[in-house]
């Protein structure tokens, strides 16, 4: 067929994978229905290991890698160094029409810096989120990546507004949605209880779900005790169910009295993860993206960071930006207790859809251009 486009999907890291399902699904079904885009599934190895990689790809439905750069563990400045060399090296061997990229991980700014360094166009999937804190990397791969991108699928007003003042014109913002909400909306009917669930004798809406890997939240082992015994007192004897990144596992070996209500686990799948979630009596998270699946369950979410590149999950969603000073953790679960915690409502085209909007605004723009 002539006039096919070839796009290059960027995944690397276990953020991207609930991104970037929603589109190869849809891209599937256009190419079935004869539209000219086809895709490269490109994964970095950023991720590598089975919990933060692997079995998302079986669970949600997405092909095995096409490449797969194997880039592996190491500091920033290595890994993006690394993902940068082995991506150039691909796209000169064989170049693609654009290169699409999701989030802000490593992976995302190191790719679209060696596509731009080679003339491919970047299109990128949540641009123009900020949090304002220079002090996580997360932020520095959005400006950077975001300010070489050609094309932006945004989630939210706030981030067309971040784009505009940022001198972005208009016809390069799309307002599309969020592909991580697809994916849930996807497999609610999916989700799974985790082979632990009849062993920690858990019931819906009687235990809380936690998730912590911020540097600030984490690498200091006395600030990460005082943490964790606040949030053994706050939930009141409550299971906390704290899934253990590989990240806050290093600090966690030195902490001698972790309460005894907290249920150390490992990182869960993505159906057994979000089950959990769903089913949980609030969230403990310094995380970005878990707040905006919580907005969509309707599941109170307390979020342990001092600001958010998601402020919808906080102005319109069931989230609340408590900071990292830990004696504020137990007057929130109180309110939490009491019933007094807000219900939230859903962002707008947060509605299952924006794989198809993404989709349909590629093959106009790449086809479109001879």
């Amino acid at each position: 067929m002539k006039n096919l486009k070839f796009i290059d999907i960027i995944a690397g890291a276990r953020p991207n994978f609930m991104k970037i399902a929603p589109i190869i699904r849809v891209l599937e079904v256009h190419k079935a229905r004869g539209g000219h885009l086809r895709y490269r599934l490109v994964h970095t190895g950023q991720h590598y290991d089975a919990c933060m990689s692997g079995n998302f790809f079986v669970q949600l439905g997405i092909p095995e890698p096409d490449v797969n750069l194997e880039v592996g563990s190491g500091t920033q400045a290595e890994q993006t160094a690394a993902i940068m060399v082995r991506y150039e090296k691909l796209l000169l061997e064989q170049r693609s029409d654009l290169c699409l990229v999701v989030g802000d991980v490593t992976s995302t700014m190191a790719c679209s810096i060696a596509a731009q360094k080679l003339c491919v166009p970047v299109a990128h999937v949540e641009g123009g989120i900020r949090s304002g804190d220079w002090t996580m990397p997360e932020e520095i791969n959005r400006m950077v990546t975001d300010a070489i991108t050609n094309y932006f699928f945004t989630t939210s007003v706030v981030a067309n507004d971040n784009l505009r003042r940022a001198g972005v014109a208009e016809e390069r913002i799309h307002f599309v949605g969020n592909t991580m909400i697809d994916t849930l909306l996807m497999n609610l009917d999916r989700l799974c209880p985790p082979g632990f669930w009849s062993e920690l004798a858990l019931e819906p809406g009687g235990y809380f779900v936690v998730t912590l890997h911020r540097p600030g939240n984490v690498d200091g082992f006395a600030g990460f005790a005082r943490l964790l015994t606040a949030i053994g007192e706050a939930t009141r004897g409550l299971p906390a169910v704290f899934p253990v990144h590989p990240r806050t596992a290093k600090t966690l070996g030195e902490v001698v009295d972790v309460p005894s209500n907290i249920r150390l686990v490992e990182p869960q799948p993505y159906l057994e993860f979000n089950y959990l979630v769903k089913n949980a009596k609030a969230v403990i998270t310094d995380s970005g993206g878990i707040t905006e699946e919580t907005t969509v369950l309707g599941v109170p979410c307390i979020t342990l960071r001092d600001s958010t590149e998601r402020p919808e999950t906080v102005t319109i969603g069931t989230n609340e930006l408590l900071g990292t000073d830990s004696s504020k953790l137990k007057p929130a679960l109180d309110r939490l207790f009491a019933g007094e915690w807000k219900k939230g409502s859903i962002p707008d085209k947060w509605d299952g859809k924006t794989g198809e909007r993404i989709v349909e605004i590629l093959e106009r723009l790449l086809t479109s251009v001879p």
